[in-house]
């Protein structure tokens, strides 16, 4: 196992250290014996943009496929031997990634390292696993999207605003390709991406450094690598005009999402298109939360969101409104603040507090084992370089008025937005 890289985290003096296996595993660990447990997260390059059509929603079965057996351990096994050890365990999927993660006491260190290597390189992949996860996701998908408003609404804002790269379809995948997915397909995509060379092993805990990494070599280092595909995601077009799309649908008041594309996690703007998010929707004393909801009271709630994705994605806006009020009421206030705040007209107390607020959260987060691990796991492999989580804080507070101002311009305009709104049906349940 070769040291790649290190770098200290933050100022408690911890340090981030990357090793490499020979076949291509990545282990990045922070010996933190603030409390003695420790986060154990694999991260995997793969995620939604590394499907097609047709497959789409496979990352995010594996979500659930990596929890039921193995040729070492039966169905349901992996959840009772770590909840008998004490720890807990979930998983997520994404657009540029799956992660999965334990909290666990530090002497379970061995169990997580074992069962992390066994799920890696030894899934059971049969009619019977897949079928039974497949109608799990299935039914997640008619909760979340098909039966609920606002998950209908960002998923219909993607597919409208993106026509080319695959950020047009949902990480929880169209029904149709859950329906057809087949187990040649899962055994492929296994084989392709659940690799060392396409994983990232997060450690950060109550450890012994070199005990640990002994531990992963030991369980991770015959694990064969894989030929990972060039990533072939389409680059998305300029927009040149504004997209709108409505629907009936059973609420009591309109529902407004508008998307503007908007820069990278890793671009030079994104940190200053955060800043400008804070300052219009961040909190009570925001702009907008301000005019749409004290003031005015024609809306209930306001928030927005610069998607953290490898590519362009959306700088997203969403407003519920008050019954009697439409999402056109809200769309002309927005538009006004985002002119002005375009135009320069920005207080220094403002800018102040929207850089305190973002650096606060951001310390906050990092405070835990698991938010560590989670932050390092998720710079790792969706810019690349987990180092470029440590400057992410001196990136807020480089911050200017004339860079709030000028992203603002460049990218919150026009002909770069798409505007999804769900109005009233005349019946309502």
């Amino acid at each position: 196992m070769q040291l790649v890289s290190q770098h200290p985290f933050g100022a408690g003096g911890l340090t981030a250290k990357m090793f490499r296996l020979e076949n291509g595993l990545k282990v990045i660990l922070v010996r933190d014996p603030s409390a003695p447990i420790f986060a154990y997260q694999t991260w995997f390059a793969v995620g939604s943009r590394h499907e097609r059509e047709g497959i789409t929603g496979i990352a995010h079965l594996f979500e659930h496929l990596m929890f039921n057996q193995t040729e070492h351990h039966p169905p349901g096994e992996f959840d009772r031997m770590m909840e008998s050890a004490g720890g807990d365990t979930n998983a997520a999927t994404w657009v540029d990634w799956t992660y999965y993660r334990e909290n666990l006491p530090k002497a379970e260190l061995p169990l997580a390292v074992e069962l992390e290597a066994d799920r890696m390189a030894c899934l059971t992949l049969g009619e019977t696993q897949v079928e039974s996860e497949r109608e799990v996701v299935a039914n997640e998908r008619r909760f979340r999207v098909e039966d609920d408003v606002d998950g209908f609404l960002n998923e219909e804002l993607y597919k409208a605003a993106f026509t080319t790269h695959p950020y047009h379809w949902p990480t929880i995948g169209w029904m149709r390709d859950i329906e057809a997915i087949s187990i040649d397909d899962c055994r492929a995509f296994y084989r392709t991406y659940y690799a060392p060379n396409n994983a990232t092993v997060v450690l950060v805990g109550d450890v012994d450094e070199a005990g640990a990494l002994a531990l992963v070599e030991k369980h991770y280092g015959k694990i064969p690598s894989s030929t990972i595909p060039a990533d072939r995601a389409a680059a998305e077009p300029p927009q040149t005009s504004e997209r709108r799309l409505s629907w009936p649908k059973p609420v009591t008041a309109d529902k407004l999402r508008i998307g503007y594309k908007a820069p990278a996690l890793g671009h030079a703007d994104y940190a200053a298109l955060e800043v400008a998010s804070e300052i219009l929707f961040g909190g009570n004393s925001s702009r907008l939360h301000r005019r749409l909801v004290v003031d005015s009271e024609i809306a209930s709630s306001t928030h927005a969101a610069t998607a953290p994705f490898r590519d362009p994605g959306l700088f997203e806006i969403s407003v519920g409104m008050q019954r009697g009020h439409a999402a056109g009421e809200a769309e002309a206030m927005v538009y006004d603040e985002l002119d002005k705040l375009g135009r320069g007209t920005l207080e220094p107390h403002e800018l102040d507090t929207a850089k305190t607020r973002l650096l606060t959260h951001f310390w906050r987060e990092l405070r835990p084992q698991a938010g560590k691990a989670e932050a390092l796991g998720h710079y790792e492999t969706t810019i690349g370089d987990y180092r470029k989580l440590f400057g992410v804080a001196d990136g807020y507070a480089a911050v200017t008025a004339s860079d709030v101002s000028r992203v603002v311009a460049a990218y919150l305009r026009p002909e770069r937005r798409t505007v999804a709104v769900a109005t009233p049906s005349e019946k309502r349940s």
